[in-house]
């Protein structure tokens, strides 16, 4: 026999509805503006402090950086290490803006991409030389065949070590920034700012060897070792140890959009995705050994179909996250959290960046209009973090604490909403295509603090209808009907979890309290 209880849950609406609650019940727990999640107070031993943690996680990578510094120092040599690094560095900007390009619709956390970073350039760099090198030397001795030793360490040491080097930093955010974690483009993102880093400290070390070796040669111009050094490593390729990490990235980003009942898939996938990058890797770096042709040969087969495969995946990721905007947040805009045209104008880069603009321009000063541009920029965020926490609920890929975390979200909406609504609401009109049909948004405010006030007022397919008022002293006031008969609430509410998804439409009744 089936419990009542569990009956009279799995028949809620399946979108979030309003509750007549007292605005200060519903949003006291609210936290301040700026802050990306709850950050209750721990009590406990010194190492559970996440300032502790941080300062232990930031000493280890200087250490790292430090030890690596000298290393590459004495194989290269001052003059050597000073060229090698004002070479290496050329592509670092260029890859760093390519995957910060493709986290723009959800930005993640820089203290995330830093930490990839260094740990490529630092900690994976160190544990690569110190393990190639003891590696390649215990080869050489065992076999007495130097030159076995060195193309063995190349095609099978190397891509081992350096791989799963560099996979440990996408494995510390996947485990314990599981927030900031939550699709394809995350892990591809991650990857790929730890190769860069990774390739940026092996550059300096390849680079300062050549220069060293044209310096004893006496040789200069396009003929070094060093111009041909750079042509391969810097022009030509690049994307190389990007590419063959954001394998690794992807098999995570997958692992997070997947349902949490799957278990061996969470665990495979990353393990597939290690094991492909792996491959590439050695198959790049035997390609010499092919053959007089054998480099150009891979380069042009199998890593230039493979860089713009996985370039084409991660786009379609981007805009996968995009089109989950327009799927998702509907839901809330009919619930009264958002307004009819925020849904359409989230899910367009060229809208949310001029909501972004219009909240800096209607402020009086600048210092206000880099306020209110910032708060657009962390609604926008906040929103597509919402869209695909219930992207991922439908498909069974989060935890018992969806609720919590899907009413922390709104909380953050809704402090932001002063400046984003009507930005929002009138970007949707600015990039609206001719003959569209939309809805109405919000007109043009005057400045704010100059006195003038707006109003506006939605009504929602479903029934619902709510209105924002702002007046001089800027406080949005919300009003909800639940139909003909029934007296409006105070402001969004508790609700339950949008579950079953694609079910039974929101209800024209007063919800239950």
């Amino acid at each position: 026999m089936s419990d009542p209880s569990v009956q009279h849950q799995q028949a809620r609406p399946a979108v979030p509805v309003l509750h007549e609650q007292r605005l200060d019940e519903v949003l006291g727990a609210a936290p301040e503006r700026g802050r990306g999640r709850y950050r209750p107070h721990r009590v406990g031993m010194v190492w559970r402090s996440k300032v502790f943690r941080a300062g232990a996680v930031i000493v280890a990578l200087v250490l790292c950086g430090l030890v690596i510094l000298a290393l590459v120092r004495e194989q290269t040599g001052p003059e050597g290490f000073l060229v090698g690094l004002g070479l290496a560095v050329l592509p670092v900007p260029l890859l760093m803006a390519a995957f910060r390009w493709l986290d723009r619709v959800e930005p993640g956390p820089w203290r995330n991409l830093l930490f990839s970073f260094a740990w490529g350039a630092c900690a994976a760099a160190l544990v690569a030389i110190i393990a190639n090198s003891f590696a390649t030397r215990w080869i050489a001795t065992a076999t007495a065949d130097p030159a076995s030793a060195d193309t063995l360490g190349a095609t099978v040491i190397a891509p081992v070590v350096e791989e799963s080097a560099k996979a440990a930093a996408v494995l510390l955010i996947f485990l314990f920034r599981r927030r900031e974690f939550s699709g394809v483009v995350d892990g591809v993102v991650v990857a790929g700012f730890t190769a860069t880093g990774f390739a940026f400290t092996e550059n300096i070390l390849y680079l300062g060897n050549a220069f060293g070796e044209d310096q004893q040669l006496g040789s200069s111009g396009f003929a070094s070792v060093t111009a041909g050094t750079f042509f391969v490593r810097i022009v030509m390729s690049p994307f190389a140890h990007p590419l063959f990490t954001v394998l690794t990235g992807l098999g995570f980003g997958f692992a997070a959009v997947s349902a949490r009942r799957h278990r061996v898939r969470r665990i495979a996938l990353p393990l597939l995705g290690l094991l492909l990058a792996m491959g590439l890797h050695a198959l790049w770096n035997g390609s010499s050994s092919f053959g007089p042709y054998g480099f150009y040969a891979v380069y042009g087969i199998v890593m230039v179909p493979a860089f713009g495969l996985v370039t084409w995946l991660a786009i379609w990721s981007r805009q996968r996250e995009l089109r989950t905007l327009a799927a998702e947040l509907p839901a809330y805009a009919a619930a009264g959290w958002l307004g009819p045209a925020e849904p359409s104008a989230l899910s367009s880069m060229r809208a949310r960046g001029m909501a972004r603009d219009l909240a800096r321009h209607w402020q009086p000063d600048r210092a206000r209009g880099r306020a209110a541009a910032r708060a657009v920029a962390e609604y926008e965020s906040f929103a597509t973090s919402l869209a695909g926490l219930r992207r991922r609920a439908r498909h069974g890929a989060v935890g018992p604490d969806f609720g919590a975390r899907e009413r922390e979200l709104l909380h953050h909406l809704w402090q932001r909403r002063e400046f984003a609504a009507p930005a929002l609401a009138h970007a949707a009109l600015l990039t609206a295509r001719p003959g569209a049909h939309h809805a109405r948004p919000m007109p043009s405010p005057s400045p704010y603090g100059s006195g003038g006030g707006y109003a506006t007022g939605y009504a929602t397919a479903h029934g619902y209808g709510y209105g924002t008022a702002h007046g001089p002293g800027h406080a949005p006031g919300y009003g909800q009907t639940y139909g003909p008969g029934h007296a409006p609430g105070y402001g969004p509410g508790a609700y339950p979890p949008p579950q079953p998804y694609g079910g039974t439409p929101p209800s024209h009744r007063r919800p239950p309290t």
